[in-house]
């Protein structure tokens, strides 16, 4: 399956190139490592950029609804080219609100729909835990019956945007021994009772944090869906974000490659430009063409996503699989290119070879993409 991008969406993702570059070159404080950027978020909000990802947030235009896949992706792309710290705090703020855009009540969209949009909210996504992270239907923090509600006891870790986000969805188990048949989905403010976190300290300084919860209370008006149906809200937001971690992915690869392409055409080495050297030409031919498979794969499906195929569970692992497992190569290659100069603190290529590991991992690791690939074959 091919795809074609129309003319609003080439015109879409110029804009974003556009405002990508000057929200990069606003030279804006940074927050400290590892913890939520605000400031970057109400940038974000500001430049358009972030509100794009929630159509009808502000009112103007109908009631809070998805994003198209194609559009995501396009925004996670263009802004990776750029700036990779814009790009993840808009990526978390999508992931973290996005079960309530999909499943959650009118009340609960009314709530924090527009606070998320005008990134005066600060949103998580928190499902993995210390002993669930691929099987993801393996949880056990426990959702205790408790009056008309339930208690929820047990640890979150790596979770994006913890411990400083505003409000948490957390998948908690409501039945014991059902798998992913026993999981529900809960909104849960940060300033409920029992509630707490510490920040982690990763490869990438992204805001990733360890959350406890001691008892927190939860009722009926928290449940995002259904109780014991909210393994398929988790699936149905990450069916629609894991082409577009293919898609930061590809960006990153852009970058990568841009770099490589003009380091080899300016440095002179064994009595010309080293871009004219069979090794180094051809180094750089299976960089870019690797590169145009993942794009082809990303908008792929993407488009399977904004069509309503059946096909969207296994095309958005094959373009997460491909894509993060391509930009992997880029950066090394493009870094073997370079030389030691790219390993030097705060060149573009440092930067990209910490942030293009931890794709392959999260949302699914690679080896739980070829699972889900193999299974449809």
């Amino acid at each position: 399956m091919g795809f074609s991008l129309t003319d609003a969406d080439r015109a879409f993702a110029e804009w974003v190139e556009v405002r990508a570059a000057e929200l990069a070159s606003s030279g804006s404080p940074q927050a400290p490592p590892g913890r939520v950027d605000r400031g970057l978020l109400r940038r974000l909000a500001g430049a358009g950029l972030l509100s794009a990802l929630f159509p009808g947030a502000a009112g103007a235009d109908g009631p809070p609804r998805e994003a198209p896949a194609t559009r995501i992706c396009l925004l996670r792309e263009r802004l990776a080219r750029v700036d990779t710290h814009a790009e993840t705090a808009l990526a978390l703020q999508g992931l973290g609100t996005y079960p309530i855009l999909q499943s959650g009540t009118d009340e609960q969209r009314r709530r924090w729909i527009p606070a998320a949009a005008s990134g005066t909210a600060v949103a998580a996504f928190a499902l993995t835990e210390p002993g669930a992270g691929s099987d993801a239907a393996a949880l056990a923090l426990a959702a205790s019956p408790h009056g008309d509600g339930w208690r929820l006891h047990g640890e979150k870790t790596w979770i994006s945007n913890a411990p400083d986000a505003d409000f948490y969805t957390v998948f908690a188990r409501t039945t014991p021994d059902t798998r992913s048949r026993g999981v529900t989905a809960f909104l849960v403010p940060a300033d409920r009772p029992g509630l707490s976190g510490t920040p982690l300290e990763m490869l990438s300084p992204h805001a990733l944090g360890h959350l406890v919860l001691d008892g927190v209370p939860v009722g009926p008006d928290d449940v995002i869906g259904s109780p014991d149906q909210g393994f398929p809200v988790a699936m149905r937001t990450l069916d629609l974000f894991r082409p577009s971690v293919g898609a930061f992915a590809v960006g990153m690869a852009d970058a990568a490659l841009a770099a490589a392409r003009a380091h080899t055409r300016d440095r002179h080495a064994f009595g010309g430009p080293l871009d004219r050297l069979q090794t180094v030409s051809h180094t750089l031919a299976e960089m870019a063409t690797r590169t145009e498979a993942a794009r082809l794969l990303v908008y792929s499906a993407a488009q399977e996503y904004d069509s309503g195929g059946d096909a969207v569970t296994v095309r958005s692992a094959m373009a997460k699989l491909f894509a993060t497992e391509t930009a992997q190569y880029v950066v090394d290659a493009a870094v073997q290119l370079h030389g030691a100069r790219a390993l030097e603190r705060g060149h573009l290529l440092e930067h990209l070879y910490r942030e293009v590991r931890a794709p392959r991992v999260y949302e699914g690791a690679s080896e739980v993409q070829r699972q889900i690939i193999a299974r449809h074959f």
